[in-house]
């Protein structure tokens, strides 16, 4: 069985495309497909189908993948042997949640890698049941998870079943976060009921497989207008946030560096079941390598260095 194959197969189920999988693979489309084929017909049963979502793996498919992307994560540590100083290699790999103290946290990590070594590092920033799916399934080793602390016995067992350990980061409240210019800026803790004549900037891929908190105080008594920007990125929430005075999003405390450069506040804000927290997971046994735990204490530094503490 080719294992080259195996590599195919998994960027297809990165990119839900075998157009795009091809891209990046620097290989034509026919010629991908027919490696597929050869390597369907060998196993003797489908590993893909195609659905209105794009490229899936079938049932079948997705324990083929577990066990393929094992497999080349065996081979590539039997070469860094053969390789012999596995000190010149920076490899790590990380699932985070969306919040700025950890992106802060992974910016000094960064700054701290030598560029005169190899350097193999892998960031994604996703919901929490897909991070603990990705730890699973080996894509990733180390990964964070968010969720409210009512929630925290169903996460917990959730953990445990799936062969996973565990180490609390901290607990906090989630906070409003505006531009300066925006009409509540001045308050020193928002009331719920104001925010209903402002528009809710809202990361869309965050959703768990229950209702929220949140989203249940919203249920409750007459129905405001739902006014929201749903964002599947990073990249232009606080530019959206400083421009536009008239949005604002929930968010874990921000470093007081990014209220700063784009000219953001944040705010209290009284609400039931508003207590949430974030957990470092990993693979029951796991050993931390050294940048791991070098990534790890920036974490816990960049969270001690919150002004918000007192939301704790």
């Amino acid at each position: 069985m080719n294992t080259l194959y195996f590599k195919y197969a998994l960027e297809i189920e990165r990119t839900r495309s075998i157009t795009k999988a091809a891209d990046n693979l620097y290989m034509a489309q026919p010629n991908l497909s027919k490696a597929i084929k050869e390597l369907e017909d060998t196993v003797r049963f489908p590993i893909f189908e195609r659905s209105f979502r794009g490229v899936l793996p079938t049932r079948q498919g997705l324990e083929f993948l577990v066990y393929a992307r094992n497999i080349l994560d065996q081979m590539e540590k039997i070469e860094a042997i053969a390789e012999g100083d596995t000190s010149q290699r920076q490899h790590f790999t990380v699932s985070i949640p969306r919040g700025s103290y950890i992106a802060a946290a992974f910016t000094q990590f960064a700054l701290e890698l030598d560029p005169e070594k190899e350097i193999n590092i892998k960031v994604q920033e996703t919901n929490s049941m897909q991070t603990i799916t990705d730890l699973v399934e080996n894509r990733f080793k180390l990964g964070i998870i968010r969720y409210q602390r009512m929630y925290e016995n169903y996460f917990l067992d959730y953990l445990s079943d799936k062969g996973l350990g565990h180490e609390h980061i901290w607990e906090f409240e989630y906070v409003v976060l505006m531009s300066k210019n925006h009409t509540l800026a001045g308050a020193a803790e928002v009331l719920y009921n104001e925010l209903s004549q402002f528009i809710e900037i809202v990361h869309g891929d965050t959703a768990v497989p229950y209702l929220g908190a949140l989203e249940t105080q919203r249920a409750q008594g007459p129905a405001p207008l739902r006014k929201r920007i749903y964002l599947y990125e990073r990249c232009n929430q606080f530019d959206l946030l400083s421009t536009l005075p008239f949005t604002y999003m929930w968010v874990s405390p921000i470093p007081d560096e990014l209220l700063e450069r784009f000219q953001l506040v944040q705010r209290r804000c009284s609400l039931a079941n508003n207590l949430f927290k974030d957990v470092l997971i990993y693979p029951q046994g796991y050993t931390f390598s050294r940048l791991d735990k070098k990534f790890i204490n920036k974490i816990y530094a960049s969270k001690n260095s919150l002004s918000f503490r007192q939301f704790l």
